[in-house]
């Protein structure tokens, strides 16, 4: 009989899953106690989305790659601790740029309180990350370091969009293994340097999960237009509200075959336009196209973790997989 689910996946493997569930335990445990402040209302405020929820994907991928390894090494705790902390980190300051009001269907910081208390937490959870991160060693520091100047470049490159001349598709997927795909490419990494897992295996595990990680950000994307808040947890049409063009929105503007829709999509959608401009979108062949999209990263994935150790992990890495193109709908 299956094991319990954990974070949405199904694990087969009976001690794997205890270790994930164990580890999932104790990286919630550290991750709470390393946003203590002296100070009540920063406690507060850096807990807001910890008790918010999620499904601490990034941490699952930790501790996923670790099992590569020694799985009980040291470091791979507060190394999952780190990723999530920087994860949570870029939440706040994604949600002042999108003034989105709900994140994990709760107000987001910015809407409970404001953009500066928003802004401020965000550099709070950065700082508490490097502290963690200071005792894990040089390599890792430089690992986090380059994903971080990845993670923020992709998010300028979004705001500012594609140069002249550039397409508009290629610039998108390129700002999503930036912007996304680096930080879920490192966990993996983190999970299998800081288990002691051999480096061929460390190269496949970084690649294979930027892979599921722009995937995963294409699934977000399907479901900003296809889901209903409850299923999200976020505002369905925040993207197309702020005028962000994701591939779905891309890929209708490139068809350029319904003139309405064209023109909805032309900028931000105002509130009053934004149902239809929902409606029209989720009838168009450009979902399709998106989600052959997010299933061909998906299958880069697959490549690579083809090529690992027959352990229960790998099985578990193809199942999540499988979940990445499921949960898109």
């Amino acid at each position: 009989m299956s094991a319990p689910p954990v974070v949405d996946l199904p694990i087969e493997d009976e001690r794997l899953a205890q270790d994930v569930a164990n580890g999932l335990a104790a990286v919630e445990k550290l991750l709470r106690s390393s946003v203590e402040s002296e100070d009540a209302f920063v406690t507060e405020a850096s807990k807001h989305l910890i008790e918010a929820g999620g499904k601490r994907f990034r941490t699952l991928m930790v501790l996923l790659a670790a099992q590569f390894g020694d799985p009980s090494a040291p470091g791979v705790v507060p190394g999952a601790v780190v990723i999530e902390l920087t994860h949570l980190g870029s939440l706040y300051h994604d949600d002042v740029m999108d003034e989105a009001p709900v994140r994990r269907g709760s107000p987001s910081a910015n809407a409970r309180w404001d953009n500066t208390v928003a802004i401020l937490t965000g550099d709070y959870l950065f700082a508490q990350a490097s502290d963690i991160l200071a005792d894990l060693g040089p390599e890792l520091i430089r690992i986090q370091a380059q994903t971080f100047s990845r993670l923020v470049q992709g998010q300028i490159r979004e705001t500012i969009g594609p140069r002249n001349g550039e397409d508009p598709i290629a610039h998108y997927l390129s700002v999503l293994s930036d912007k996304t795909g680096s930080l879920i490419a490192a966990s993996g990494r983190f999970g299998a340097l800081l288990s002691g897992a051999p480096a061929d295996v460390e190269e496949r595990l970084s690649r294979a999960c930027e892979a599921i990680g722009v995937a995963w950000q294409l699934g977000d994307d399907l479901l900003d237009v296809a889901s209903s808040g409850a299923q999200s947890g976020k505002t369905p049409g925040t993207d197309l509200k702020e005028g962000i063009k994701t591939l779905p929105v891309l890929y209708a503007l490139a068809a350029g075959d319904n003139p309405r829709l064209t023109e909805l999509l032309s900028g931000p959608v105002p509130e009053e336009h934004l149902e239809e401009a929902l409606t029209l979108l989720r009838a168009h062949p450009a979902m399709d196209k998106a989600r052959a999209e997010l299933v061909a990263w998906v299958d880069r994935a697959r490549a690579d973790i083809a090529g690992l150790p027959g352990i229960p992990a790998k099985d578990a890495f193809l199942a999540l997989c499988d979940y990445v193109v499921e949960r898109s709908g």
